[in-house]
């Protein structure tokens, strides 16, 4: 997969329901069309977060699981 996300964040050292918290503080830096690049862990994280962010009007570009637990999700900021 080959994204150029804008900004970045690593959520994997955050329990829910702070993991979205981060995230969308993260988004709200970003303007609209822009990509932002997630780590975050398996279970709550990956299940919850890309929803909450479709839920917003973001994009899930693609999701990667790196095969350690952990995952990566890209994210285009969608229209406020």
């Amino acid at each position: 997969m080959s994204i150029k996300p804008d900004d970045s964040i690593d959520i994997t050292n955050v329990v829910c329901p702070i993991t979205f918290v981060k995230v969308k503080v993260a988004m709200e830096e970003l303007e609209t069309g822009e990509i932002l690049e997630i780590r975050m862990n398996s279970g709550e994280p990956i299940q919850n977060v890309p929803r909450s962010l479709t839920e917003e009007n973001h994009i899930i570009l693609g999701v990667i699981n790196n095969q350690d637990e952990t995952y990566t999700v890209y994210v285009e900021k969608g229209e406020d």
